[in-house]
């Protein structure tokens, strides 16, 4: 097991991957190697139908349905570690909206990007989240990790370097998102 040399709130900082991508002499890194062991398979020739999770949040308020609700999702969590979440009160248009302007963000040139570039002190920011050791096996991806709620827990100094046109759809489902 990693030994871990940073303190919850922060994240070691590792190059981007879309950046490491663009290297004439490019081979990917041991840390993104994930062991054979670790690799879980979700889909073969003899199950090859095979639903994502879906957890009903309705439901899990529900006095009825409440607690089956609360097992699936300790399944999900468990079993698949991602579900898919629905009747959540957020709209379809604004979903599909932020979508778009995640698919264009991840587009930017780089030096747009690093204006959101992580910093040592906090783990929000650009590029990957959660990385507290060197010998850290790694997910091969990008990321953008932002606080959105409460308000006050915000970075200050990350909302406002965010492009406009990702700003209002942003503050749109952090807005509607609340129950």
């Amino acid at each position: 097991m990693a030994e871990i040399t940073k303190p919850f709130g922060t994240s070691l900082l590792v190059p981007s991957v879309q950046e490491l991508a663009k290297e004439k002499t490019f081979k990917v890194p041991q840390r993104y190697f994930q062991h054979q062991h670790d690799n879980v398979v979700v889909f073969s020739e003899t199950n090859s139908f095979v639903e994502i999770p879906i957890i009903d949040m309705q439901s899990l308020f529900s006095v009825e349905s409440g607690s089956s609700e609360l097992a699936k999702l300790h399944l999900a969590c468990k079993e698949w570690g991602f579900f898919q979440l629905i009747n959540h009160g957020v709209s379809s248009s604004l979903v599909e909206r932020l979508k778009l302007e995640i698919q264009d963000f991840f587009n930017l040139p780089m030096e747009e990007k690093r204006k959101l570039w992580q910093n040592p002190q906090h783990m929000e920011g650009f590029v990957q989240a959660f990385v507290v050791s060197d010998d850290q096996r790694l997910d091969w991806g990008d990321m953008f990790y932002m606080t959105t709620l409460p308000t006050h827990a915000r970075k200050s100094h990350l909302f406002p370097q965010l492009p406009l046109r990702f700003r209002f759809p942003s503050q749109s489902l952090f807005t509607n998102s609340c129950i």
